[in-house]
């Protein structure tokens, strides 16, 4: 039978010296604009899209990131199980969740 698309993730990932900037989204997510009152959440295909990969390596960018932007159901709630991010920093926007990522090394 086919995959499910829920299993699969974009990641586009940019490095500059030691920092690791990572983009990660639900690939069913990918070209839709979320809104919910003054906030607008638009999944641009130029910023999450890059490879199309599986949870683990969507998860090990994000262990190394410095910097991530991670938006959708599945990988927002796998990043808060594998203790990336808190669920306290996640905001939710038309119905999608969004967290940002910052560490300071």
């Amino acid at each position: 039978m086919g995959k499910s698309i829920a299993s699969y993730f974009y990641l586009n990932v940019w490095s500059r010296g030691r920092d690791l900037m990572v983009a990660v989204c639900d690939a069913d997510i990918l070209g839709k604009t979320f809104v919910e009152g003054d906030l607008r959440l638009e999944v641009n295909e130029t910023f999450y899209k890059g490879k199309l990969v599986r949870l683990n390596e969507a998860l090990n960018f994000l262990r190394s990131a410095s910097i991530a932007n991670i938006v959708g159901v599945n990988i927002v709630r796998e990043a808060i199980q594998a203790g990336i991010i808190h669920r306290d920093a996640v905001i939710w926007i038309g119905g999608q969740p969004h967290a940002q990522l910052v560490k300071i090394i």
